[in-house]
């Protein structure tokens, strides 16, 4: 772990991502590519020290309220958090200026800052993501080893639902010839029904490849599914996109059981909810 002074800390669509790097070691993490220009190991993780200093001037000179997206390329609950609490010191943040956040990630230290996320909801709108891709649990700490189980998850899901915050599942990624199963996605599902989650974002049954996360994850695949790698490479050679043999099945089973259930599924719908921020929040700022 090391620290660094950040430049800024918004995105132009108001995400921010407070660490650089992860120690949850899933085996088919986009975030490893080398496109993203790491200069350290990955499980080396870059504090941004200065973030809620730049946040809380950030957030001063906007003059709308909105929605602050944080998760979507390292996850704000990683084990590092437990001790910096960067993120809860953010929230902090956006809970006293009064606007709304989306959080997203696969852990369920996330419930360590439930009373600032019901505030938030109160006075904006909360929405909690949650990663679910692997029903058994077996197997699910092979795909996923430093994390919480989708079973952890599912009961975060739960005790957000019980306090009323809106949630939305990450259906995503399956593998291939691995956990692209009926039973997998009917478990993962039977969850998200159980939990009454918002919506499920899934862009298709499959995984993306690019240099450096595929070397990682086929070093994975020769540890723990001898001859894997070798199937995948016969079946996908270097493409970007690996989508399942299963696919048209899948998001046929997807697409009916969101639809009996009134899930969300429209990957448009859930973004558009994620960013929207209700109208009474979104006064122009008085000077």
């Amino acid at each position: 772990m090391h620290f660094v002074d950040a430049k800024g800390i918004l995105s132009a669509q108001n995400g921010m991502n407070l660490y650089r790097g992860c120690t949850h070691g899933c085996i088919y993490c986009d975030s490893r590519s080398t496109c993203y220009g790491f200069t350290h190991d990955f499980e080396d993780i870059e504090v941004k020290q200065n973030a809620p200093r730049l946040l809380e001037r950030a957030l001063r000179s906007k003059r709308r309220k909105c929605m602050i997206g944080t998760g979507a390329m390292c996850d704000p609950y990683m084990h590092c958090e437990e001790q910096i609490q960067l993120t809860r010191r953010c929230l902090e943040i956006i809970e006293r200026h009064e606007y709304g956040v989306a959080v997203q990630t696969k852990s369920d230290r996330i419930l360590r800052d439930l009373d600032l996320l019901e505030r938030i909801h109160r006075k904006a709108k909360c929405v909690v993501q949650m990663t679910l891709t692997t029903f058994d649990e077996t197997l699910c700490k092979i795909l996923e080893p430093n994390v919480c189980t989708t079973r952890e998850r599912v009961r975060a899901l739960e005790v957000f639902r019980d306090h009323q915050i809106p949630t939305i599942v990450w259906l995503s990624p399956i593998l291939p010839f691995i956990n692209d199963t009926r039973e997998n996605i009917e478990g993962i599902l039977d969850y998200c029904i159980r939990a009454k989650v918002y919506g499920i974002i899934c862009f298709g049954m499959g995984v993306t490849l690019r240099d450096g996360d595929r070397e990682y994850f086929y070093a994975a695949l020769d540890r723990h599914f001898p001859g894997m790698k070798e199937r995948y490479q016969r079946q996908y050679g270097h493409a970007y996109e690996l989508q399942s043999a299963q696919n048209g099945e899948l998001m046929a089973l997807f697409r009916d059981a969101c639809e009996r259930n009134g899930i969300v599924h429209d990957v448009g719908a859930c973004f558009a909810y994620l960013q929207e921020l209700p109208h009474k929040y979104e006064q122009l700022r008085l000077f």
